[in-house]
């Protein structure tokens, strides 16, 4: 399967794009931003693709044609604000959805946050980057209904680490704030796309004692 891979400079993005590299079901492609992650990218014998999700659609989609599969681990990231998370995090989001829809591009992974579907019931939530929150919900509500369209599914991790990957999560509809390696999210993506029961399904990840691939054939 090619994974085009939206947002492969990131840390998840990174580990992702490596697992998938030494799979031997999947082959993926780096989309990046910058030429120079790009050569980077390319230097690794990774194939990638340079493009920007604040282009239009049509552009975009231009390099969807001949994949199999998207995953959008982007972010503008947390230095940033609230008009650049909505940009890239909601915006860009469902722009690589209709792009993929474009391109007849069906299974979809999305790379979401923690208890994100809960938004608008945490009054916690609208205490510090509500429209962080904001941003997901509502590009993972688009997703969602977009399920005749797209093989969707919705990864949701917790504050997410640099450490090591333990191989072991606790996956459920509703997690308690937790954290989990980067290395996991990306372990947990790559089982998800192996396993066609999570198809139409969006779950939370956090470290914890199930083995990944058990975990996500519990989904």
């Amino acid at each position: 399967m090619k994974v085009l891979v939206i947002g492969a400079n990131g840390q998840i993005g990174s580990h992702l794009v490596k697992k998938l590299s030494d799979s031997n079901q999947h082959t993926p492609i780096a989309m990046v931003r910058e030429d120079s992650q790009k050569e980077t990218f390319e230097s690794e014998g990774v194939e990638s693709v340079k493009a920007d999700l604040e282009d239009s659609i049509e552009t975009l989609a231009e390099v969807f044609q001949g994949v199999d599969a998207v995953v959008f681990a982007a972010g503008s990231g947390g230095h940033t604000g609230a008009d650049k998370t909505m940009l890239i995090d909601l915006d860009g989001a469902i722009k690589s959805m209709e792009a993929a829809k474009k391109k007849d591009v069906k299974r979809y992974i999305m790379v979401s946050a923690l208890g994100a579907h809960k938004w608008h019931k945490d009054p916690d939530a609208l205490k510090s980057k509500g429209y962080y929150r904001a941003a997901k919900f509502y590009a993972d509500d688009w997703l969602e209904k977009s399920g005749l369209e797209l093989d969707y599914t919705i990864v949701r991790p917790g504050r997410l680490l640099n450490d090591a990957g333990t191989g072991q999560v606790t996956i459920s509809e509703n997690l308690e704030h937790d954290t989990i390696p980067r290395e996991d999210v990306a372990s947990v993506i790559v089982s998800a796309l192996n396993n066609t029961n999570t198809i139409g399904k969006s779950f939370d990840v956090l470290s914890g004692s199930t083995y990944i691939d058990e975990a996500v054939k519990q989904v």
